[in-house]
C-alpha cells in the first residue's frame, strides 16, 4: 500500500503542483459543454441543470475523484439574445483537492440554418494541497524539508480564472471551440508559486438520421490541449426516438468507454459510463465510474404569441 501511494504522488504531484492543473476529461462530454464551453451558455432555449460525478480509477489510491453541478438559461438583455450559466466543480486527486465557481454569459447569434453562441466565463479557482508524506526508513530517503518545491504543510490558495469559447449548433450538426484557464492563474504558495495551465478544447458532431426515422447515428469527437499533451476522444452513439441512447468512446491510449442514458419523463435525463482502462495503469484499478443527470425545462420567460380558439388547446 505504501509503495503504491508513493506512485500516485509520483505520477499526481507533478502535473498538480509543478506544471498546474490538468482538467478533468468526461466521459459524457458530449452532454457536458457548458463545463468546458462557455459559448454553449443558453444554446438549448431552455432552462437546463446537470450534476456529474466521476470516480477514476477505482482502487487506486489517491485517484481523481470530481463533483460538478452547472445550470445554464437564455434570456434577452435589451431585446439581445443571450444566455448565462454558473458552474461549480471539485475536484480531489492525490494531495490536492480544487474548487471551481464560474459564471459566464453568451451573445447567441442567428447564423445560418443554425446559432452561434460566443461567450466568455469569469470565476475564482480555490486550490489546496494537504500532504501527507510517507518517508521510509534507512538510508538514501530524503525528507521534503528543504526542498521549496515540495510543500510540508497545507496550503490553500484562491485566483481569479477567465474562460471564453464559441459554439455552433446546426440542424443536424455541432461544432466548439474553447480555452478555460485563459489567464493562466498564478498560484502563490509559501515556499513556491506555479500556475494553472490553459486547456484548448475542441468538439464536434454530427446526427445521421438512420433508415429506421427512430434511430439516430451520433458520431463525435473531443481534443484536449494543455500546451505540452493532447487528449483524443472519438465517439459513436446510438439514439432511440430521443429517449434512449448507448455507445463507445475511445480515449486514445488511454481507455475504452461504454456509456448509456435514459430520459424517464420529459426533460429529466441519466446517464452511465464505464472506463476501461487500457494503459498500464488498468493493472492498479478496476476502471472509473461517472453517472450524470441533468433537468431541462421551460419556465415561459415570453408569453406565446401564438393563440388558440379551440378546447383542445387549453
Amino acid at each position: 500500500m505504501k509503495k503504491t501511494r508513493i506512485l500516485i504522488l509520483a505520477l499526481l504531484l507533478p502535473a498538480g503542483i509543478v506544471c498546474g492543473q490538468q482538467d478533468p476529461v468526461f466521459s459524457h462530454y458530449m452532454f457536458n459543454t457548458q463545463t468546458y464551453n462557455p459559448g454553449f451558455s443558453g444554446m438549448s432555449g431552455m432552462i437546463t441543470a446537470s450534476a456529474l460525478t466521476r470516480q477514476q480509477w477505482v482502487g487506486f489510491p489517491g485517484a481523481p475523484s470530481t463533483m460538478l453541478f452547472n445550470i445554464n438559461m437564455p434570456f434577452s438583455l435589451f431585446g439581445f439574445r443571450s444566455g448565462a450559466g454558473l458552474l461549480v466543480e471539485a475536484d480531489k486527486y492525490g494531495f490536492s483537492n480544487d474548487i471551481d465557481i464560474t459564471l459566464s454569459y453568451s451573445g447567441l447569434f442567428s447564423v445560418g440554418t443554425g446559432t452561434l453562441g460566443a461567450g466568455f466565463s469569469i470565476g475564482v479557482l480555490n486550490k489546496t494541497v494537504s500532504p501527507e508524506w510517507f518517508i521510509p526508513s534507512g538510508p538514501g530517503h530524503t525528507p521534503p524539508t528543504g526542498d521549496p518545491l515540495i510543500p510540508e504543510n497545507d496550503e490553500s490558495f484562491l485566483a481569479a480564472d477567465f474562460s471564453a469559447g464559441v459554439y455552433y449548433q446546426g440542424l443536424n450538426y455541432y461544432a466548439g471551440l474553447s480555452v478555460t484557464h485563459l489567464n493562466q492563474p498564478k498560484i502563490k504558495y509559501s515556499q513556491t508559486a506555479t500556475y494553472v495551465s490553459r486547456q484548448y478544447y475542441f468538439t464536434a458532431g454530427y446526427y445521421f438520421q438512420l433508415p429506421n426515422p427512430a434511430f439516430e447515428l451520433v458520431p463525435s469527437v473531443f481534443i484536449v490541449n494543455d500546451g505540452a499533451t493532447t487528449q483524443y476522444l472519438a465517439t459513436g452513439m446510438v439514439r432511440y426516438n430521443k429517449k434512449i441512447w448507448g455507445g463507445v468512446s475511445y480515449r486514445i491510449s488511454d481507455a475504452i468507454t461504454g456509456f448509456a442514458g435514459i430520459e424517464l419523463y420529459n426533460g429529466l435525463k441519466i446517464g452511465y459510463g464505464y472506463d476501461f482502462p487500457i494503459s498500464e495503469i488498468r493493472k492498479g484499478t478496476s476502471g472509473s465510474h461517472e453517472f450524470v443527470v441533468s433537468y431541462s425545462f421551460d419556465i415561459g420567460l415570453g408569453k406565446s404569441v401564438t393563440r388558440y380558439k379551440s378546447i383542445r388547446f387549453l
